[in-house]
């Protein structure tokens, strides 16, 4: 996975040759993360399965996983007997053979999660805010890293492999869409907040778009028989998205597939899609009925939101999100798009639908008509991309012929 810049905080460029660490912690060789990946991606494997998907010889097979149940990163399944010769024996990733922080900062809450080497969520923290701020972040996560932290086990701790963040870049802009003056959100122009986590922590750590590290959680967690090609919204305070091309997400220079931007025709004019597809225009409409929008926040279930602003919500949004469907279709055949998002996984599945019902009303003519999906990791996605930062970054490679 790409994250928006190849250099971690700690130096580490992503082009450089992929040397085997010293460690479970290090950055694996090659074909070590490609066994890791296709394991991944398909579960157990028998050492000649492997061999066989990925062409590596069966001596090169069982030299890598000695190396990787030796470091902790593979544990060895049950036989399994066949008709004839010695029974094969799989072998699975270990949940425990590695860690990884997530830390989401978002316009309304900052969030951290820690997460085992099969990306379960282990421990998590949360705090809500009318706005970020640098100083807000970092005490928070200083704080948190150290709290979920004491939670593993003494020995588990070694294995903290990473923190990956997910934010949204260039926080200073949004201050008149949060609401606030200018220069509460300015300290975002000079803050580094990769550089600063970095001089206080010990691990590598990973910086990406908030919405690209959703995309990515899609990529790197979601099910082996998911779409290879999509398009993808994450519905958000903003709504924002990414590419995925033969499983891999397409990056470009940080930021493709951003989708907020796209201009989309609404009653009022030509609009940007994050102005009529994101929950900041939802929580608006609540707070003028008199809601108590903090509840949105605290968790992406159990909205009990008045049908009317709902709807009239869900109707613009979809309509929306069709239009710029219909706009990348004509520049990618994507065959699929996925949308996810912090609601309610009720209200995501009756947004798809509805933008499959807007879409029967665009004009196709020469376009592919998309399937319109559910994503499948839900409102964590955010969360989880962000810890996927390190993993992916340090173990495993997106395009793993798996």
């Amino acid at each position: 996975m790409k994250a928006h810049s190849a250099t971690d905080a700690n130096g580490t460029n992503e082009a450089a040759s992929l040397v085997r660490g010293s460690n479970q912690s290090g950055m694996r060789a090659h074909n070590e993360r490609l066994v890791l990946s296709l394991l991944r991606r398909r579960g157990p494997l028998a050492k000649a399965d492997i061999a066989r998907v990925t062409g590596l010889s069966p001596q090169t097979v069982s030299v890598i996983m000695r190396a990787l149940e030796a470091d902790g990163l593979l544990v060895k399944g049950d036989p399994v007997r066949g008709k004839v010769g010695q029974p094969s024996v799989p072998m699975r990733l270990a949940e425990d053979g590695a860690y990884f922080f997530g830390l989401k900062v978002g316009r309304r809450s900052v969030e951290l999660v820690l997460v085992d080497f099969l990306g379960q969520v282990l421990h998590r923290a949360m705090e809500l805010h009318s706005y970020p701020t640098p100083e807000g972040t970092f005490a928070f996560a200083d704080k948190q890293i150290a709290e979920l932290t004491a939670r593993l086990p003494a020995p588990a701790r070694a294995r903290i492999a990473g923190l990956g963040i997910a934010m949204p870049f260039f926080l200073w802009n949004w201050a008149d869409a949060l609401g606030v003056p200018k220069e509460k959100m300015a300290g975002w122009r000079k803050a580094d907040i990769r550089s600063s986590l970095a001089e206080r922590h010990d691990f590598p750590i990973y910086l990406e778009n908030d919405a690209s590290s959703a995309c990515g959680a899609e990529v790197v967690f979601g099910p082996s028989t998911g779409p290879r090609n999509f398009l993808y919204f994450y519905v958000g305070y903003f709504i924002g998205g990414g590419i995925v091309l033969n499983g891999a997400r397409f990056s470009g220079a940080g930021n493709a597939g951003a989708v907020g931007p796209m201009p989309v025709p609404t009653p009022n004019g030509v609009r940007q899609l994050l102005d009529v597809a994101s929950l900041f225009g939802l929580e608006g409409q609540l707070r003028a009925s008199g809601w108590d929008t903090d509840s949105m926040w605290r968790s992406a279930e159990g909205w009990d939101i008045e049908g009317d602003i709902l709807d009239r919500w869900l109707d613009g949004a979809a309509a929306g999100i069709a239009h710029a469907i219909v706009s990348a279709a004509s520049i990618i055949d994507f065959g699929n798009v996925l949308v996810d998002g912090w609601i309610p996984r009720d209200l995501c599945e009756r947004l798809v639908q509805t933008i499959d019902e807007k879409l029967a009303e665009q004009d196709l003519t020469g376009l592919t008509r998309p399937a319109i999906l559910t994503g499948s990791v839900g409102a964590d996605a955010r969360a989880l991309g962000a810890a996927a930062l390190p993993l992916s970054q340090r173990f495993l490679l997106e395009r793993a012929g798996a």
